[in-house]
């Protein structure tokens, strides 16, 4: 009875996380969810090509937007593997999966992790980070995840509303607010990066250049593609700058 305890209690403080971390019900989980995924891009997409022609667009132009959509999302999609990258040591595989398949800040997710870890006087990735605390630091980042999720699922239908009665009122204001929102939504985030240093600087003033260049020459020669694609040349230009810049 002893020994029995004596080893419950070493599993209790073991710091192998990734035995529990990469465990068959974390799998499943992280399948499950990705599943979800799968079968809302399903809908959206079949959703998207049955009310095309209602909205005056025909299936090329619907293509295109597929096409550009996949290029833009290029990008994005590299950032978020390299800080999945990061957090593979703390995490796991399967809740690394989880965090970048959900809404949410991979950044603040970890934060609320780090905040929960030291709740219990233990620091994440460090001698102290134990089964548990792992177990108490996921749970926290999947409530904040699932806070964004429950945000979104509430204040959606809200807005909605509000849209449909401000469209009602001034059709207009329906047409800049959402141009108006992206546009100081990147412009804060670009503002943000450009005082980190002068890489970040050089680099923000390379992409922006690019773009304007792709956009420049996609009117003047009437190259619907090179819209499309200006947003990668822009992303994959402006990292080997950054990369060259860094280096030197």
């Amino acid at each position: 009875m002893q020994s029995l305890s004596v080893q419950v209690l070493a599993e209790a403080g073991s710091t192998d996380i990734l035995a529990v971390a990469n465990s068959p019900l974390v799998w499943v989980c992280a399948l499950g969810v990705f599943a979800v995924i799968f079968v809302q891009t399903l809908i959206y997409v079949k959703a998207a090509r049955k009310a095309g022609p209602d909205a005056g667009m025909s299936s090329q132009e619907l293509t295109r937007s597929y096409r550009a959509g996949a290029i833009a999302s290029v990008g994005p999609s590299l950032a978020v593997v390299l800080v999945a990258i990061a957090l593979l040591a703390l995490f796991g595989t399967p809740a690394v999966l989880v965090r970048i398949g959900l809404i949410g800040s991979a950044a603040t997710e970890t934060a609320s992790a780090g905040i929960a870890a030291t709740t219990m006087g233990a620091t994440l990735g460090g001698p102290d980070y134990t089964q548990q605390i792992f177990a108490i630091a996921f749970m926290a980042m999947s409530l904040s995840g699932g806070m964004w999720m429950l945000a979104t699922l509430i204040l959606t239908p809200i807005l909605k509303r509000g849209g449909h009665r401000l469209s009602a009122m001034n059709p207009a204001a329906m047409a800049i607010i959402p141009c108006a929102a992206l546009l100081g939504a990147f412009s804060m985030l670009a503002v943000a990066e450009a005082p980190k240093s002068s890489v970040h600087l050089v680099t923000l003033g390379v992409s922006a250049v690019v773009m304007a260049g792709c956009l420049f020459l996609a009117k003047k020669l009437g190259a619907g593609w090179l819209k499309e694609w200006a947003l990668g040349f822009a992303i994959i230009t402006a990292l080997a700058v950054a990369f060259v810049a860094h280096t030197a």
